[in-house]
């Protein structure tokens, strides 16, 4: 696909995708802008562009993953050179958008960063947010510019009808993620399952029920992000302990902090698919984890709002 673009749009990455932002370009037709991040010797980060940015519209491509902070001082850093350099627009591309888990207040006395980091990426002078699958929806109206929020649901329904597993069973490991198991099931015509977790008292071990048929079915668990992978992979033991015939898995973003791979490895899991949302490191690479892209669909969204049509569809 050919994409039209005009002499005032410009593309640039940082450290946190490289590679995505490169296959990005390459989908577009554009190049890459030149631009250099160095550090001064007590760490302190310096952002130089190399090139007239002056009335462009700029797309910054930047994941706020580990280093998490790091990478966001860059972003914030780069959107504040872009404003002094007298930019038009400032299109901040997020593909894994961090500090996203703390969005609320779950005790007395405790922040809700997510909310922080939007009015920083907002006074920095960001105009917009293009991001995917935040880890609640809601996290939209933290911001007072636009927000596109697009999905990984359909790149991973696509994937698996690709496959051709019949006697489908999509599961949600854990209550957060039954909105999007539903959606995934309801795009496959097969069923649904939960994973409910409880303790029922303070010095009694945690329960994990099945609720849902998953005897004999070819199992997908579906979820936004898996870290430590603890929930996942004790969805999957709990899958397999009620009859599944195979067990896949799916997530956006692969955040695989601790343990996480040697749990996904001696897990029941045959393959678990993940998105390049957030790079891995080739020791994070192993056979069972196939990474698929998301440049095609930020790429057509990047389309839209650069040629001014409707991003809408892309969220259907």
């Amino acid at each position: 696909m050919t994409y039209q673009l005009n002499n005032r749009f410009k593309m640039f990455t940082l450290n946190s995708n490289e590679t995505l932002a490169a296959e990005m370009a390459e989908l577009l037709g554009c190049k890459l802008g030149k631009c250099s991040v160095t550090k001064f010797s007590d760490g302190e980060i310096q952002i130089h562009i190399e090139e007239s940015v002056r009335g462009s519209e700029v797309f910054i491509v930047q994941s706020t993953s580990s280093p998490v902070n790091e990478n966001l001082m860059e972003l914030l850093i780069m959107i504040d050179s872009l404003k002094r350099a007298s930019v038009g627009t400032i299109n901040v591309v997020i593909p894994y958008y961090g500090y996203g888990r703390q969005d609320r207040k779950a005790r007395s006395r405790e922040p809700i960063t997510a909310k922080l980091v939007a009015n920083l990426l907002e006074a920095a002078g960001a105009t917009r947010v293009l991001t995917m699958d935040l880890h609640t929806p809601q996290l939209q109206g933290f911001f007072d510019i636009p927000v596109e929020h697009l999905f990984g649901v359909p790149i991973l329904t696509q994937y698996y009808e690709n496959k051709g597993l019949d006697n489908i069973v999509v599961v949600a490991p854990h209550n957060g993620s039954i909105g999007r198991a539903r959606k995934m099931a309801k795009l496959l015509h097969a069923s649904l399952a939960l994973i409910d977790k409880r303790t029922l008292g303070e010095n009694e071990e945690e329960t994990i029920n099945v609720i849902g048929n998953v005897e004999g079915k070819n199992a997908i668990i579906i979820d936004d992000l898996i870290d430590t992978a603890e929930t996942i992979t004790s969805a999957a033991k709990a899958v397999a302990e009620n009859g599944a015939t195979s067990i896949y898995a799916g997530c956006t973003h692969p955040v695989f902090t601790a343990q996480a791979i040697e749990k996904i490895e001696m897990s029941p899991i045959k393959e678990l698919v993940v998105m390049n949302t957030i790079e891995l490191p080739e020791e994070k690479k192993i056979q069972k984890i196939k990474t698929i892209s998301v440049a095609p669909l930020l790429v057509e969204a990047i389309d839209r709002i650069h040629n001014e049509k409707a991003v809408s569809p892309l969220f259907e």
